[in-house]
């Protein structure tokens, strides 16, 4: 590891020195290392029928160019490589070895991947150099004991270097993935919220402004018609349009707050939720209706989607009466049973007149009450009038 880190670094100052890529500064040093290794043991012509000339070391030269095509074609350079080692030892030249020529590409080879040609060379060429040199009278015992066993460890350790580095590459390049799979996980699900809360924010802010805006055309009539016969009517009348038109202008202000800058917005009230269902009824009967509330199960402690869901399904039934129903009277019933929680606003109005849509506020309903896993069933009384009513699962509480 020290060494590969060592050649890694004297690869970089050179490229840096020379202008040219790392890797390819890298095999130029490999290269080098080779044919000098190869020419090193030529001089020293410790055997071989024939001295050493000019195409032994032109041998040297070429062994290690090879290297320089090493990651281009790492399994042709190791085979060429072993077919050049046989055929300079089969000319007779002095010998060199097996596995300090053939390391470098060896390695080469395991690191692309190469493994099995890696091995099977390696092998191939242990076996026939072993038993060429044994028909031509060399020591067995030197050839097994000492020269096999240290040939087999040198490229043993080239194979295994190599692979190793071609394992710890891939693991880096899985981690990579991973991480920018997890990214990208965590971006869709900040936009799925993002894009989740911006749903919740248009459908609060739509049951919101059509409740207090019908509220507000109400009273703006009752005030109209009473300007001149009942001065404190019309007083009265204009007070809920002004208290109506404020709480309007507060929510606008602070939606459009988290819009703009929904990490520096100042925090939002408390979602609103059935303990406000009063407030909703005295709401109705400033503007002129009956309006009967009956509470059954304790509805303190709701889970908060499906108190505000709650809450929000009364609001709309409510403004779909004010505009549409022409009612004098409506009843809102909240139950809690052991699983759900029941909701039903019934108006002795004029009911729905054929396939017209009594307001567009009962798809926003359907919506809203389908992300629980609940349901929403709206029409016509058959004593007269309309009627809304919605199950909310509470997700297995009790």
């Amino acid at each position: 590891m020290r060494v590969a880190e060592a050649q890694r670094g004297a690869g970089r100052e050179a490229g840096r020195l020379l202008g040219l890529p790392r890797a390819t500064v890298l095999d130029l040093l490999i290269g080098a290392a080779v044919s000098i290794v190869v020419a090193a043991a030529i001089t020293a012509n410790v055997g071989g029928d024939r001295g050493r000339d000019v195409p032994a070391y032109l041998f040297a030269v070429g062994l290690g160019a090879l290297v320089l095509l090493r990651r281009r074609a790492p399994a042709t350079v190791l085979v060429v490589s072993a077919a050049g080692l046989v055929a300079y030892y089969v000319a007779g030249y002095p010998p060199v070895g097996l596995a300090l020529p053939l390391a470098a590409a060896l390695y080469s080879a395991a690191e692309a991947g190469q493994l099995r040609w890696a091995v099977l060379v390696g092998l191939g060429l242990l076996v026939v150099s072993t038993a060429f040199r044994a028909v031509q009278g060399a020591s067995v015992a030197y050839l097994v004991g000492f020269e096999l066993a240290s040939s087999v460890a040198i490229m043993a350790a080239a194979v295994a270097l190599g692979d190793g580095v071609r394992s710890r590459r891939l693991r880096r390049r899985e981690q990579r993935w991973r991480l920018r799979q997890l990214e990208r996980d965590h971006a869709r699900e900040a936009a799925r919220r993002v894009e989740e809360e911006r749903l919740r924010i248009a459908r609060d802010l739509h049951d919101v402004i059509a409740h207090h805006i019908s509220v507000i055309s109400l009273h703006a009539g009752v005030a109209d018609e009473a300007l001149d016969d009942d001065p404190v009517a019309a007083r009265a009348a204009l007070g809920h349009v002004r208290s109506a038109t404020t709480q309007v202008v507060r929510e606008l202000r602070t939606t459009l707050g988290l819009l703009r800058d929904p990490a520096g917005a100042e925090p939002r009230q408390p979602v609103a939720g059935l303990a406000r269902l009063d407030d909703l009824a005295a709401g109705a009967r400033a503007a002129g209706l009956r309006v009967a509330v009956r509470r059954r199960g304790e509805l303190s402690g709701l889970p908060a989607a499906v108190d505000s869901t709650a809450y929000r399904l009364v609001q709309e039934a409510l403004t779909n009466v004010l505009r549409h129903a022409d009612a004098s009277t409506v009843e809102i019933d909240v139950v809690r049973g052991p699983r759900a929680v029941a909701v039903a606003v019934r108006d002795d109005g004029r009911g729905q007149r054929g396939d017209a849509p009594r307001g567009y506020g009962l798809g926003g309903m359907r919506e809203r009450t389908a992300l629980l896993g609940g349901t929403v069933t709206a029409g016509n009384r058959p004593g007269g009038g309309f009627e809304v009513r919605a199950e909310l699962p509470l997700g297995g509480t009790t």
